[in-house]
């Protein structure tokens, strides 16, 4: 028997997971608020970097800053 597309169920096998909504925050963003490059892992924040005196690549700095700021 094959299944045409719209049969086909999203299963949750670990539960709690919202699988419809928007995905959690991944990578490095540039937070506009507090003026901090702000790394995230599944959603959860884990480490932040002060935008001044920054030793990244500046170039990097103002693409993060233009396409990833939240």
């Amino acid at each position: 028997m094959t299944r045409s597309r719209c049969e086909v169920e999203q299963l949750d096998l670990f539960g709690g997971a919202d699988l419809s909504g928007e995905k959690p925050l991944n990578g490095v963003y540039y937070e506009k608020a507090t003026d901090l490059f702000v790394s995230f892992s599944r959603g959860r924040r884990y480490k932040e970097w002060p935008a001044k005196g920054c030793t990244f690549d500046r170039e990097w700095q103002e693409r993060i800053k233009r396409e990833r700021a939240i």
